[in-house]
């Protein structure tokens, strides 16, 4: 029984440092694949991705990925908790809360955990996101997320899905270009941002608006 115990806590202790040697790491060193990377793997479906570093992606699409998912990224130490508060206050009038996630959170996601929604996974990343945000400064925590989310079926990253999508570098994505590959983060797998239906281009040209409205809101963008 103590071998037992003592193997269960040091099974416990290597998943709790685990991923805080990795947080530590991947502030200086970029993630090369992520668990819903191995995921579609292992279904059969091939990965196009290729990093870029945050001055070699388009800052309309930082802007616009905030001004979509996380007004107030710039700001927050990972949980926005204007906007928690606000979806307390929609659950507790009976309507249905809506995703308070930031993108620190989702970043927490794409590079630990597994896709599902459910609490454990949840609890997880509340734990590994405020170790992002302590170890990692702004530009990076958005350097990675730009890198590591799916924009498409087996598109990751900002480099991949402009060259996918618009046939050209992520360097070199328009204002539009960026909202509509920002639209598409909820549903990357069935909204395309090169065919935008109605609503997803009459949503991309409210972000395109947005973005202009935020401001100092979008000050942690590096300019190039």
């Amino acid at each position: 029984m103590r071998r037992l115990r003592n193997l269960v806590l040091a099974t416990l202790a290597v998943l709790l440092i685990t991923p805080t040697i990795l947080i530590a790491a991947y502030r200086f060193v970029d993630p090369p694949i992520t668990p819903l990377m191995l995921i579609r793997l292992a279904e059969g479906e091939p990965i196009e991705k290729a990093w870029r570093d945050l001055d070699r992606i388009s800052p309309h699409l930082g802007r616009a990925v905030i001004a979509a998912e996380d007004n107030r990224f710039c700001e927050h130490a990972g949980y926005d908790l204007i906007a928690l508060s606000g979806q307390l206050d929609r659950w507790l009038s009976g309507e249905r809360p809506r995703g308070a996630s930031t993108i620190t959170m989702q970043t927490a996601k794409n590079l630990f955990l597994w896709p599902d929604r459910d609490p454990a996974r949840k609890l997880i990343e509340a734990w590994l996101t405020w170790q992002i945000e302590l170890l990692w400064p702004k530009a990076r925590i958005l350097e990675v997320y730009l890198n590591v989310v799916e924009f498409g079926p087996g598109v990751y990253g900002a480099e991949a899905a402009a060259r996918r999508f618009f046939a050209r570098p992520a360097s070199e994505l328009t204002p539009m270009q960026a909202a509509r590959l920002a639209v598409v983060l909820p549903n990357p797998r069935e909204y395309s941002p090169s065919a935008p239906s109605p609503y997803l281009a009459a949503h991309a040209r409210v972000i395109g608006r947005r973005v202009g409205q935020l401001g100092p809101l979008l000050d942690c963008v590096p300019a190039r």
